[in-house]
């Protein structure tokens, strides 16, 4: 059992559902502390019936602790993990900083469990758009390899943080009433408008996020092989990613086969009936730590070709839930 435990980023969207996790979990510790920013310490928060005070995040506040679950931005997690890490302190990381450290495994439990055995203090969790395509490609790749994928991506306007929520809320409600509105996060309307770019230009025509689900991925499934092409667009919604997936894999995986290759899958959902209506919605996932997975069908255009339509929480098991899972193995390995 880690005796002492940190939630760093408490206050934020996703460290409030780490916070709700570890209780509902019932994670062991004997101690814990919640850190934050600057401008959130000194706030007052309640944790399974008591009430804690937020701390700064500074080095001498993870001294002692045993193991951190952190969303942070990127530039804080460059800072403060190291010197966690310094302080005897294993760190399950939220942000995007460390993933491609050849040192520091990237971790989704159901997927390479095993790569927590090789941390050196540091463990990544995936960005959440990588998150929900790997869970639903690990039992189509163990079943008859995976040699491409073609991905859209329809991310809620949460995955930008609380500044996109209120973005999407706002913003809508401004354009209901003929009324201006100054967006804080997003460069153009969200509300009644997609937006197909996400993260900052980044390798040939693509941006940030769309290499990060290159990247990842094939880190992820220890794979360089697999050849990836994602596009990625934010949408008006306000919770939960979706993903148009298209995958070609070596031996030919039918309709059925898929299915109950979801079905066993533990973390997977189907919702797979045209007929009747029923696939996969944000309203579906928002809330829950599974991945669904519906609009299972053949590629018209290639004889090893499977489309559907993939969901889920992207605070939760594209965030948060995936890095107190990590905590998880991490205990049940000590």
């Amino acid at each position: 059992m880690f005796d002492s435990i940190a939630v760093v980023g408490a206050t934020g969207a996703v460290g409030t559902i780490i916070r709700q996790l570890l209780e509902s979990r019932k994670f062991p510790f004997t101690k814990i502390k919640f850190l934050a920013s600057q401008r959130s310490a000194g706030k007052r928060l309640t944790f399974a019936g008591q009430e804690h005070t937020v701390e700064e995040l500074r080095g001498e506040a993870l001294e002692g602790v045993d193991l951190a679950i952190a969303s942070t931005p990127d530039d804080v997690a460059h800072d403060f993990v190291p010197e966690a890490v310094r302080r005897g302190c294993v760190v399950v990381d939220e942000s995007g900083y460390w993933r491609m450290d050849p040192k520091v495994p990237l971790v989704v439990p159901e997927i390479n469990p095993e790569a927590v055995k090789q941390h050196q203090g540091i463990i990544s969790s995936p960005n959440c758009s990588t998150t929900q395509m790997v869970q639903a490609m690990k039992p189509l790749h163990d079943a008859g390899r995976i040699r491409r994928v073609v991905v859209s991506t329809y991310q809620a306007t949460s995955g930008a943080g609380l500044p996109g929520s209120r973005d999407l809320e706002r913003g809508t409600r401004a354009k209901l009433a003929g009324e201006d509105y100054q967006y804080e996060c997003f460069p153009y309307p969200i509300a009644f408008n997609c937006i197909p770019q996400i993260g900052s230009p980044k390798h040939r025509g693509y941006t940030s996020e769309e290499m990060k689900m290159v990247y990842e991925t094939r880190k992820i499934f220890n794979d360089d092989s697999i050849q990836i092409c994602p596009t990625c667009v934010r949408v008006p919604v306000a919770n939960c990613h979706s993903e148009s997936i298209l995958v070609e894999t070596e031996k030919k995986i039918t309709v059925e086969q898929a299915r109950e290759l979801f079905a066993a899958t533990p973390g997977l959902v189907v919702m797979d009936d045209l007929d009747n209506k029923v696939y996969p919605m944000p309203i579906n996932g928002d809330q829950r730590d599974e991945t669904f997975v519906g609009r299972i069908r053949e590629d018209l255009s290639s004889p090893n070709g499977l489309a559907f339509w993939c969901v889920s929480d992207n605070l939760r098991k594209g965030a948060a839930t995936n890095a107190v899972q990590i905590a998880e193995l991490l205990k049940s390995g000590q």
